[in-house]
């Protein structure tokens, strides 16, 4: 699956009874609870705002929206119609968050595409990483190391990206949602590994809080 420089994890399918940690793991068992689909507000609410990613000047307040005709998911791109079919139009919700950084040029995005169930949005996790992994960052990206977050993930970073400068693509799935990150730069200095990392976590960690019936709280860790 993927293009050149693509490379995924996954920690199986289904998914685990909620523990003390209060985390849902995928799994393979056939009689543990489903996790729970996102309505409108929850899904704005997993989408990262200030609080959560401090140093970054928001630009693009979170905000989720229900698909329609004339205004389809920018952020579920695939690579044929039937793929599309399976990615995209079975969203429920999308929407984005994103961010700026002035003293080093450099922006950060993140996205939620929010599914009726794991099933589907396992489904459309596959067609997703196949579009954005590897060259779709950039020529020759390479794997990032991002720790384990979600019951999906991968990341990739290429040395030019959309903005002429390094760019990076995250994708994980947690639960019912896909969710996505995308740092670019002007710049000549890539996002570090471990702040990518910390992006992927606290966004995760987000989504599975919204899915556990909470109020989304976590946060990047402030300098």
């Amino acid at each position: 699956m993927g293009g050149k420089g693509f490379m995924g994890t996954r920690r199986g399918r289904g998914l685990l009874a909620v523990g003390a940690a209060g985390l849902l793991l995928a799994g393979c068992g056939g009689g543990d609870a489903e996790a729970a689909a996102l309505g409108k507000k929850q899904a704005t609410s997993v989408l990262p705002d200030a609080k959560a990613v401090p140093g970054w000047r928001m630009y693009v307040k979170p905000d989720a929206q229900e698909p329609v005709p004339e205004y389809p998911p920018s952020t579920c791109v695939a690579r044929t119609k039937e793929q599309r079919k399976t990615a995209c139009d079975p969203v429920t919700f999308w929407g984005a968050s994103a961010f700026s950084r002035k003293s080093d040029m450099t922006t950060l995005d993140f996205w939620i595409l929010a599914y009726k169930d794991e099933k589907t949005a396992d489904a459309a996790y596959d067609v997703l990483a196949e579009w954005y992994g590897g060259d779709r960052v950039g020529q020759n990206a390479e794997k990032v190391e991002i720790g384990d977050p979600g019951a999906e993930h991968v990341a990739n970073r290429a040395a030019v990206g959309a903005m002429a400068g390094p760019a990076t693509i995250t994708q994980i799935r947690v639960g019912t949602t896909v969710l996505g990150i995308s740092t670019g730069t002007t710049g000549k200095a890539a996002v570090p590994d471990k702040e990518v990392e910390a992006f992927a976590a606290m966004f995760a960690e987000r989504a599975q809080q919204a899915q556990n019936g909470e109020k989304p709280s976590a946060a990047v860790p402030g300098s």
